[in-house]
This record gives structure tokens, sequence and C-alpha cells, in this order.
């Protein structure tokens, strides 16, 4: 038995009749996945202060390296000590500025999930 072309199924949807949220509450992580302002707002402090991180390591890094052609200059008879500086000196404070950076990231990242997962 043959059916008639112009019939077709059709599927009925509507709106959902529950929703998951309670009403009143609205979590960040959905803000931010919708992309609404708060949630931009919300990314957006993270890289700023994720940023303002980074520039602290950086000014570090320019106070500690950026004086010391002006140390050399001034003592041109101490060969070993430019050296020594540059081959053992800069080390440890190096080590020590990038492990101070990577906490203090990763510290910033976790408060950031604890804030969005309402922990």
């Amino acid at each position: 038995m043959p059916q008639d072309p112009t019939e077709r199924r059709v599927t009925v949807t509507g709106p959902p009749r529950r929703t998951r949220r309670a009403s009143g509450y609205y979590r960040p992580r959905t803000e931010i996945d919708e992309q609404t302002t708060l949630g931009h707002t919300y990314v957006r402090s993270l890289m700023r202060i994720q940023l303002r991180t980074g520039l602290i390591v950086f000014a570090v890094l320019a106070l500690l390296i950026g004086p010391l052609p002006l140390v050399f200059a001034a003592a041109p008879d101490a060969r070993r000590l430019e050296w020594a500086v540059l081959g053992f000196g800069l080390y440890v404070p190096l080590v020590l500025l990038a492990r101070w950076y990577v906490r203090r990231a990763e510290r910033n990242e976790r408060d950031f999930v604890r804030l969005v997962e309402d922990r």
C-alpha cells in the first residue's frame, strides 16, 4: 500500500518541561560558556592577573640582567668575574624566578577554577 507523497512525518518539539538549575541561581561557568558580558569579565580578570604576573617577572628579570653590561664595563679587568656571573651566578636567581612564576600562574588558574566551579 503506497503512501501519498504529500504525507510526511513531522516531529513536534516544544520547550523543555524541566529546567536543570534552580530558579534565581546562575553559575559562572554557564556565563562563560554562553559568552555573556559577565563571563567575558571573568575570563578577562584571569587574563589580567596572568599578565600582571608575567610583567612582574619581566621587570625583575630586567632589573637583574639589565645592569650587568654597565657593571662589566666599569670593571674591564675582571674577565673571570664576568664569566663566573654569567656562567654560574645567574642560574639560581633565574630558576627561583621561573619557579615563582609557575607556582603563581598555577595558583591563579586554581583560584579561577574554584570561582567558576563554585567550590
